[in-house]
Formats: structure tokens, C-alpha cells, sequence
């Protein structure tokens, strides 16, 4: 069996084992690839393993020896899945092996902007906590988290992790989300969407991205918000209409934003939340701590080990 990852250094920069998957066949890894080079390179392959390396209509057709694509993450979008489909090739992907590490980052995105630890602990090594003639001194009065409202647009894996770690801090927990009575949580208030974005002190985004609510973060749903509350999207960047996000920002209609995903990545240096007031942005690292990648690694191995089988598990395109 030929396994070839066609794009493997984002799960494994090779500080995991693909042993795993090696007991299952010859496994090639490639850094990353081009969709052109998706083509060449897995000419012969029998499973292709892929995170975030297109493998398109075009690719799923010319590779004749193809039986199996693994995702290497949750989104599947880099794969054509009809066109898989249409050749009997089960796509699978992994979910729920980031939820503990995505919701810690939620909390420090957002405790980040409630304290202004970065620009505190830049002013400490500038010299002016040593000049200061008080015992202590802020640039910002700490935001207490404990009594406010969370706001959360999906409750699914990761949205509960981000409102059990909301509860416990004191915090009030609302959420919008398509099924309330399946998805029912102790603690949780159930609203509808402009309630949620309006009552909150702090939004969470959790939703998966479909063409229904591309961009549905606008200037009209943000004019709805408490000047004083903070956004946080550590799901899909194209759920933000990010100029709108921006202009918000900049004019003062929310206080702050903390962001681990973009629409385009990496983005463009024009991106206009790459220099908005009080925005802070990380490079999509929400999920890559080192446990979330293993127990990635493990969910592969074992989708991997359950095709062989002859039960494909997690499948996408059936």
C-alpha cells in the first residue's frame, strides 16, 4: 500500500512519529505540495494523506491507482468530495482532537485584551514600571471576566470546551446554534443570533464555514454589539467581512478582537486588521499545540487502519 502526505510538515515539523502510519504501508512525506505537484507525486499512491494541500478534480481524476484521502484536519474543503465521489473514493477527516487547545486559546486571545499583557509587560522592559513613582501603575484598568456574558456561535465540541472553561471562571454563557434541544448544556442560555452578538461582553465563533454565513460577521451584526465587548474567531477567517471588522475596530464600535484564522493565509500585507486598533492576531496556531497534533496523528492512523479494514470510519462523501 503507497501512502503518500502530500503536505505533512504542519502536522509533523517532526516533533511527532509517523510510525503509525508506516505500519500501514510505504509512506512518503512531503513537506508541502502544489496542486500540480499533488499530480506528480502521487501518481502511483493508493491513499493520499492531505491537511491543506489542494487536491482537486483534476488530481482525483489523473491518479489511477487512488483509493483512499485522509484529511489531516476537521475542514475538508481542499478536497473535491464530489469528485471523489464519482470514483468511489472515500475522503475521511478528523474532528474533536483540537477542542481542549482551541478553547485555551479563546481564553488567551481574550485575556490578552482584557489586560493588555503584551503592551504591560513591553512597557516593564521600556524602563517605566522602574521610573514609576507608585508601587504599581496600568495603561488599561484590567477587564474582570467573572460576571460577564459569553457569547457563543456554535456549540458543537469546541464551543462546549470554550463554555465550561467560561463557566468556571463566573462568567454567563449564551449561545446561537442551529440545535439547541440536541446540544443542550447545563449553564448555557440558548438565543438567537443578534441576541447573542447584542448581550454579550465577549463573542466566540464556532461555526463551520458554508456559503450561508460567509462574511455573516458585518457592519450591521457589529453596530448590534456593546462598544466595550471584544470579538474572538478562532474557527474560518471568511466568516468576517474583515473591513467591516476593521472599520469597527478602528472607529471604536467594539473594544478589541483577537484572531487565529483570516480569509486569506497567509494573508496579504493589505489585509485591514493587520494594523486595526486594539486587534490581536495570531498565525492559525489555535490547534497545533503538541498533544492536538498527536491525538490527531492517532485519528488518521486509525481512519487509515479502517479503510484497510474495509469499514471506513468518519467518511465525508458517502
Amino acid at each position: 500500500m503507497k501512502i503518500v502526505a502530500v503536505d505533512g510538515y504542519t502536522l509533523n515539523p517532526g516533533d511527532l512519529s509517523w510510525s503509525q502510519v508506516e505500519k500501514m504501508g510505504e509512506l512518503t512525506v512531503y513537506e508541502r505540495s502544489t496542486p500540480e505537484e499533488v499530480i506528480e507525486r502521487c501518481q502511483d499512491a493508493e491513499i493520499i494523506l492531505t491537511n491543506k494541500a489542494i487536491v482537486n478534480a483534476a488530481a482525483i481524476r489523473s491518479l489511477p491507482a487512488l483509493r483512499y484521502i485522509g484529511v489531516t484536519a476537521t475542514g475538508y474543503n481542499v478536497v473535491d468530495i464530489e469528485a471523489a465521489k464519482e470514483r468511489g473514493i472515500p475522503v475521511s477527516n478528523a474532528a474533536g482532537y483540537s477542542s481542549p487547545s482551541v478553547a485555551q486559546h479563546v481564553f488567551s486571545l481574550l485575556l490578552a485584551l482584557c489586560t493588555r499583557t503584551e503592551a504591560h509587560a513591553e512597557s516593564v522592559r521600556n524602563g517605566d514600571w522602574s521610573r514609576s513613582k507608585d508601587f504599581c501603575y496600568w495603561l488599561q484598568s484590567p477587564v474582570e471576566l467573572s460576571g460577564k456574558t459569553m457569547g457563543i456561535v456554535g456549540l458543537g465540541q469546541i464551543g462546549k470546551a470554550t463554555a465550561r472553561i467560561a463557566l468556571g471562571m463566573g462568567m454567563q454563557v449564551i449561545s446561537s446554534h442551529k440545535h439547541p434541544e440536541r446540544d443542550a448544556m447545563e449553564g448555557v442560555r440558548f438565543t438567537d443570533l443578534e441576541t447573542c452578538f447584542r448581550e454579550s461582553d465577549a463573542i466566540s465563533l464556532h461555526c463551520p464555514l458554508n456559503d450561508q454565513n460567509k462574511g455573516f460577521v458585518n457592519k450591521e451584526l457589529l453596530a448590534t454589539m456593546k462598544p466595550t465587548a471584544y470579538l474572538i474567531n478562532t474557527s474560518r477567517g471568511p466568516l468576517l467581512n474583515e473591513q467591516d471588522v476593521a472599520d469597527a475596530l478602528n472607529k471604536g464600535i467594539i473594544a478589541g478582537a483577537g484572531l487565529d484564522v483570516l480569509s486569506t493565509e497567509p494573508p496579504p500585507a493589505g489585509n485591514p486588521l493587520i494594523a486595526a486598533k486594539n486587534c490581536l492576531i495570531t498565525p492559525h496556531i489555535a490547534w497545533a499545540s503538541k498533544a492536538s497534533r498527536q491525538r490527531l496523528m492517532d485519528i488518521v492512523a486509525a481512519n487509515i487502519n479502517a479503510f484497510l479494514e474495509g469499514h471506513p470510519v468518519n467518511v465525508i462523501n458517502r
